[in-house]
């Protein structure tokens, strides 16, 4: 009986509604948060998603979807494409990248036929529209990971050849970014905060120390007076010629 109960337990939390809206569309509910199978099983909910489900079957089997986590991304990096000086600084020189996860629901016609299902997907569709527009994420939960903050990507049709049955398999994509300046600065790792300060940064090969501040004011790059009779020349002790007097006015002679 405990087994019965603990399969029961997971497969409504993470195959039946695995997807759980917060924000937007779902502000107004207990706790913001609004589970996609109040959706997919509105029929159940005759008396409102706050009175609990009605006349809903008691086998999970039953149900109109069942979600599997596809294409799960737990750690994301990118970095440079050039050559590094070593191994410890291309281990260093990495950047971390949003967080991906999709969610394969697979609904196939049950009790009510096209009609039904055409219903439900219509309904859900205007919902999650409406829920995106307004700035709605999503939590998804799988037996691994937990998403946080999460925006939708996508939803589209993957039906292949396994039935002959339309809009059998759908693809939800997700995508976790890195939300706050925080999380920004903590994605960019120890070495290279250093490098982007100008700190020393130690190891091998030398380290980095940047331009030094007591290195002293660079050599000027103006040319010496091109008359040479307008200032004494340095270094030569030499002063300039003085003027000779010409018919009551002062000139200089050649």
């Amino acid at each position: 009986m405990p087994t019965a109960v603990g399969n029961s337990q997971f497969q409504l939390s993470y195959q039946i509604s695995p997807i759980i809206l917060t924000g937007g569309s779902a502000a107004n509910m207990p706790g913001g948060m609004l589970p996609i199978l109040s959706l997919t099983q509105s029929q159940d909910f005759s008396d409102g998603l706050l009175q609990g489900s009605g006349s809903g079957s008691d086998d999970l089997d039953n149900y109109f979807a069942q979600f599997v986590p596809v294409g799960s991304v737990l750690i994301s990096q990118d970095f440079g494409r050039y050559p590094f000086a070593n191994q410890q600084v291309a281990a260093n020189a990495v950047i971390a990248q949003p967080l991906t996860v999709g969610m394969k629901m697979i609904c196939p016609v049950r009790d009510g036929g096209y009609a039904n299902k055409l219903s439900v997907l219509t309904a859900l569709r205007s919902t999650l529209a409406d829920h995106n527009n307004s700035g709605g994420t999503y939590t998804i939960a799988t037996p691994w990971y937990t998403y946080t903050d999460c925006l939708m990507v996508s939803w589209r049709d993957i039906s292949g050849e396994e039935t002959k049955q339309a809009g059998y398999a759908w693809l939800f994509e997700f995508e976790q970014p890195l939300l706050t300046l925080q999380q920004a600065q903590q994605a960019q790792n120890n070495l290279m905060n250093k490098v982007s300060s100008g700190s020393a940064v130690d190891g091998d090969p030398p380290a980095w120390s940047g331009l030094s501040q007591t290195v002293g004011s660079p050599p000027s790059l103006a040319a010496p007076s091109v008359i040479p009779a307008a200032a004494n020349t340095a270094g030569t002790g030499v002063a300039a010629p003085a003027p000779n007097r010409v018919s009551g006015t002062d000139r200089f002679a050649p």
